[in-house]
């Protein structure tokens, strides 16, 4: 299972780049796929929000794959994983849809 971990970890370190490539992008960066942007009012703070969403993200994904190195192939215990991996990208869809409402920019009403 240590084969599982450390393409666990590669994973997790894809999540690290995405966060890094949103804190370093100048243009407001995208959250969802295949979905514009949102027009957000400071594109820096509103990077930075969404680059530590990823930086939070690529953290406790690590640490939910912990146990892959110390389960037997086939354990039932890996049912827990894919559940709190999807607990993590259900978080993660809460958290962004908070800071992009934060951000966005707000209509006038016209």
């Amino acid at each position: 299972m240590i084969v599982a971990f450390v393409l666990w970890s590669i994973v997790s370190l894809v999540f690290l780049g995405i966060g890094i490539s949103c804190r370093r992008s100048k243009e407001a960066v995208g959250f969802f796929t295949f979905v514009k942007p949102p027009e957000v009012e400071e594109t820096g703070r509103y990077n930075r929000a969404v680059g530590i969403l990823w930086f939070m993200a690529a953290g406790i994904f690590e640490v939910i794959g912990i146990p892959f190195m110390f389960l037997q192939q086939n354990s039932p215990f890996s049912i827990l994983i894919v559940f709190a991996v999807i607990l993590l990208i259900l978080g993660m869809m809460i958290a962004y849809i908070r800071i992009e409402a934060r951000y966005r920019k707000k209509s006038d009403g016209l």
